[in-house]
C-alpha cells in the first residue's frame, strides 16, 4: 500500500493522538494541529492527501479552514462534528468538505472513510462515449474537471463533481442513494443518506433546481433534456 499523508487537525489532544495512531497503524504518514492557523500552515508545507478536520477550533473555525485550504488546492476532507445542525453540514459540504462524521464516532468507521475518500482521489473518471457531457446549458468536462453553466463556469467540490458525472452517465434513470454512496462515496452499508440528500441541494443551488429529479423513496435523476 502507498503511505499517505493525513493532516489530523483536532484541538482536543486525546482526539487527535487517538485518530493519528490509528491511521499510522494503517499505513500512513500522519500530522497533526490543534487550531485553525496552524491547521492551515502545516497544509502548505505538508501538502497532504488528506485532512481530518473538527469543525470546532480556536483561532478560526474549521469551516474556515476547508475553504483557505480549498482554496490554495483541492484536497480531500473529512470533516468531524459534534453538532448534528443540518446548516453545519450544507455549509462544510460547500466550502469544499467531501464526507463529514459526528462525533462521538467509530475508529473503523472513520478509517473506512478516510480509504473510501483516498480511493475517490486516485479514480479517474472515464466517460462512455466523450469526455464532454452536455445536458441542457450545462457542460461537463470530466478530463479537465470543469462545469459550465449558462456559459458561465460553476465552481463544484470534488464531490460535487464527481456526483453530478455519476447522475449525468445515465441520464433520466433513477439511481438509488444506497447505489450512490457506493459508487460516489465508496461506502458499502448504505449508512447515512443524508449525505447524498445535501450534496443534491448543493448542486440544485449552483446548477438549478429542475436539474435533479427527487423520486422520493428511492432516489434521484438527472433531468436532461431530450
Amino acid at each position: 500500500m502507498t503511505q499517505r499523508r493525513v493532516l489530523v487537525v483536532d484541538d482536543e489532544r486525546t482526539i487527535s493522538e487517538s485518530i493519528a495512531a490509528r491511521l499510522r497503524a494503517e499505513g500512513h504518514h500522519v500530522q497533526t494541529a490543534a487550531d485553525g492557523p496552524d491547521a492551515v500552515m502545516r497544509c502548505a508545507e505538508y501538502r497532504p492527501d488528506l485532512v481530518v478536520l473538527d469543525v470546532m477550533l480556536p483561532g478560526f473555525d474549521g469551516l474556515e479552514v476547508c475553504r483557505r485550504i480549498q482554496a490554495d488546492r483541492p484536497v480531500p476532507v473529512l470533516m468531524l462534528t459534534a453538532r448534528a445542525d443540518e446548516t453545519d453540514l450544507v455549509i462544510g459540504l460547500g466550502v469544499g468538505a467531501d464526507d463529514y462524521l459526528s462525533k462521538p464516532f467509530s475508529m473503523r468507521v472513520l478509517v473506512a472513510r478516510v480509504a473510501a475518500l483516498l480511493r475517490r482521489a486516485d479514480r479517474t473518471l472515464v466517460a462512455a462515449e466523450s469526455d464532454v457531457l452536455v445536458f441542457g446549458d450545462v457542460t461537463m468536462d470530466l478530463t479537465q474537471r470543469r462545469v459550465r453553466a449558462a456559459d458561465l463556469e460553476v465552481h463544484l467540490t470534488r464531490t460535487e463533481f464527481d456526483l453530478l458525472a455519476h447522475l449525468a452517465a445515465r441520464p433520466r434513470a433513477v439511481i438509488d442513494r444506497e447505489s450512490l454512496l457506493e459508487q460516489v462515496w465508496g461506502w458499502g452499508d448504505g449508512a447515512n443518506s443524508r449525505t447524498v440528500d445535501s450534496h443534491v441541494k448543493a448542486l440544485r443551488r449552483k446548477l438549478g433546481g429542475d436539474l435533479i429529479r427527487t423520486v422520493h423513496g428511492v432516489g434521484y435523476a438527472l433531468e436532461a433534456p431530450r
